[in-house]
């Protein structure tokens, strides 16, 4: 007997509706119904609130390889979890720019550090790609974190390219334009980012 019978076995002979049973474990109902007609199956945690619930063992819910499929599907979420914070707070970290010293401009002869807010000593054309770049980076690690939990299969796929691509081109314009301090500070982020998505690919 397969996960989803078991489950609507067990529920019926508690006399439960789906909205019962899912108030009971806190989740959706759509969540039982998606486990109650296969097209879903219950994380670790929800495994072991149903075990508990019905007085049964999670093995006797689940067969062995069953249970080893979900407990790489959980860890393979933590780990893309884990790599989404990492990004969104790389990314969010870029705001610095704007307040943190690592343009270098010329006055009078002498080049000094500062932060892009006061950068002055630039064609106007080439101040509004920093800003550009560095204001789509810090949006984009926010919209990062605020999606977290977002599982749409557009976002999913490209969230992290796309990051991984912002950050390219800001190390590139900062590269290009001899900002030494700028560059070096993307190109750290950039390598991070990218050992991340090698490592949990």
């Amino acid at each position: 007997m397969e996960l989803n019978e078991k489950l609507q076995e067990l529920r019926k002979q508690k006399g439960l509706t789906q909205e019962e049973l899912a108030a009971a474990l806190f989740v959706s109902r759509t969540a039982v119904s998606k486990w109650e007609s296969g097209r879903g199956c219950p994380n670790i945690d929800s495994l072991k609130a149903l075990a508990k619930f019905f007085g049964v063992t999670v093995d006797a819910l689940l067969s062995g390889d069953a249970l080893l499929s979900i407990a790489e599907a959980d860890n393979r979420q933590s780990r893309e979890r884990f790599r989404d914070l990492v990004f969104g707070l790389l990314d969010c970290s870029c705001a610095m720019f704007f307040f943190l010293p690592f343009f270098g401009q010329k006055t009078n002869g002498t080049v000094t550090a500062v932060s892009l807010l006061s950068l002055t000593g630039i064609t106007p054309y080439l101040r509004t790609a920093y800003f550009a770049a560095v204001t789509a980076i810090a949006l984009w690690g926010i919209l990062t974190l605020a999606l977290q939990n977002c599982r749409h299969g557009l976002w999913t796929a490209n969230k992290n390219r796309l990051s991984l691509a912002f950050n390219a081109a800001a190390a590139l314009l900062f590269m290009s334009s001899m900002q030494p301090y700028a560059a070096a500070f993307s190109f750290i982020l950039l390598l991070i980012k990218v050992l991340l998505t090698v490592k949990w690919q």
